[in-house]
């Protein structure tokens, strides 16, 4: 594919080359998937490899994607780099379509010869490698876009070589610099790396790990009912904060949630491939109700037109944690957004699909909380939760805690006094700034402990 040519602007252009090429990466490693399964067992390692270096590749390229969107005013800052990178991944990926297109050789014939012919073109750079180059320079160029602290210009310069290296071994020219402007420019360069302030408390709800994956069942396609955009039309002032993003249906469609810089409040744009082409919708926070219906959490919009609620995504979840994660953050997001009038009750609670088992008011870090103890009713899953006991953000999640294999054992819980005990192994996902766990840790062990205002608290029975 030229991406020098296009009627689009070049830079809307490039950008939406990361959804063309990550559809064609995801083509290829289910191409070489397909293959695998035929051959012997003694070539599945690099086979293996190559097709999740690939897999990888449309994974970055998705997110590259959508974080421009939300950073638009700083897309121009990667476009340069973007033109350097998509011609020679693009080229790489059609000719492993083409070496596997060529019937007239047996599938070990046509995988070996596909695998030693391009590591040879390539300078000896084995097919695999070649794709954890891409992914590295693609990891950097996110980390440019954002203004990642763990930014390295050194890195991305030495990789700038090696990608124009390989260019020229396969016979691509360089990129018309006349174009597009230096490789990195100088007068946004110390804008592209300044450091974020303190991270917020979303940022970090999806980079811990799950505790345990407890599988949903009844999964469907997620889906999105817009009303839709194209890229680049969608009105994001300058310097907005990424929270975190989660992609559904193999990156099919992925939800980006943001800070506002203009006025603090967090907004969801979805991002939905139609016919390869990214459309996007953006909704705030405040303009939206979540609900669960089985393995789907729902969220609604106001029709002004219609007077009514409508659909506005649907996304079903592979895990019942996720799911619970993803319904905290966006009920805290909500609840503590400025622009927020009201709060439905029912949002609060993940409606009939989980039951209480335990409710008890604790002093947590100096607050009144209510800890209560939910079972999942699908998946049998049993998590903590507490909230703020009162005030105007009563019941607003402050952390969950799901309750994994390890409570099993006799040392889980243990009681420490008249009204505290003490568990543990839990991780706690907290939604609040302004919590401190590490000061219900105070033991040698750094065991996270639950202080009871009383020794009584409301049960009910196991169904």
């Amino acid at each position: 594919m030229d991406y020098n040519d296009s009627s689009l602007p070049f830079a809307a252009y490039l950008v939406q080359g990361c959804w063309r090429e990550a559809d064609r990466a995801d083509i290829a490693a289910l191409r070489v998937e397909q293959l695998r399964v035929m051959l012997p067992e003694s070539l599945h390692g690099h086979m293996i490899f190559l097709i999740e270096e690939m897999r990888g590749s449309g994974r970055l390229l998705r997110d590259l994607g959508d974080r421009s969107q939300v950073h638009i005013s700083r897309a121009p800052i990667v476009v340069s780099h973007l033109n350097l990178v998509l011609p020679c991944l693009c080229k790489t990926l059609r000719d492993i379509t083409t070496h596997l297109d060529d019937k007239t050789l047996s599938r070990e014939i046509r995988w070996r010869k596909m695998y030693h012919k391009m590591t040879e073109e390539a300078g000896g750079v084995p097919l695999p490698q070649r794709f954890v180059l891409y992914n590295h320079f693609l990891s950097l160029l996110k980390d440019l876009l954002t203004r990642s602290p763990s930014f390295d210009l050194n890195t991305l310069d030495a990789l700038c070589r090696r990608l124009l290296e390989l260019r020229e071994l396969r016979g691509i020219p360089p990129p018309r610099q006349l174009q597009i402007g230096p490789l990195v420019p100088q007068d946004v360069m110390s804008l592209a790396v300044i450091k974020e302030p303190n991270a917020h408390w979303a940022e970090q709800i999806f980079s811990l790990p799950l505790p345990s994956r407890t599988a949903l069942k009844h999964l469907r396609s997620s889906r999105a009912y817009g009303p839709f955009f194209p890229y680049g039309h969608l009105n994001i002032p300058a310097d907005s904060k990424i929270l975190f993003r989660r992609a559904f249906d193999e990156d099919k469609l992925s939800v980006t949630v943001f800070l506002n810089s203009h006025d603090g409040a967090p907004y969801l744009m979805i991002c939905n491939l139609l016919g390869g082409t990214p459309w996007h919708s953006l909704r705030g926070a405040h303009e939206l109700c979540i609900g669960r219906e089985g393995s789907a959490l729902q969220l609604k919009r106001w029709s002004h037109s219609e007077q009514c609620s409508k659909l506005w995504a649907e996304l079903y979840f592979l895990t019942w944690e996720e799911m619970v994660l993803f319904y905290c953050t966006f009920v805290a997001l909500k609840a503590r957004n400025p622009l927020t009038t009201a709060m439905d009750p029912n949002e609060y609670k993940l409606q009939r699909e989980e039951k209480r088992l335990f409710q008890a008011q604790i002093r947590d870090d100096g607050y009144k909380h209510s800890l209560i103890v939910y079972e999942d009713l699908q998946t049998r899953g049993i998590r903590l939760h507490a909230a703020v006991w009162d005030g105007v953000l009563r019941q607003c999640p402050v952390w969950t805690a799901f309750v994994t294999r390890q409570s099993q054992s006799p040392t889980w819980i243990s009681r420490r006094g008249m009204h505290r005990v003490r568990l543990k192994d839990v991780q706690l996902y907290v939604f609040c700034d302004a919590y401190r766990q590490e000061n219900m840790r105070q033991n040698q062990c750094g065991a996270f402990e639950i202080d009871f205002v009383s020794g009584e608290g409301e049960q009910t029975s196991r169904r």
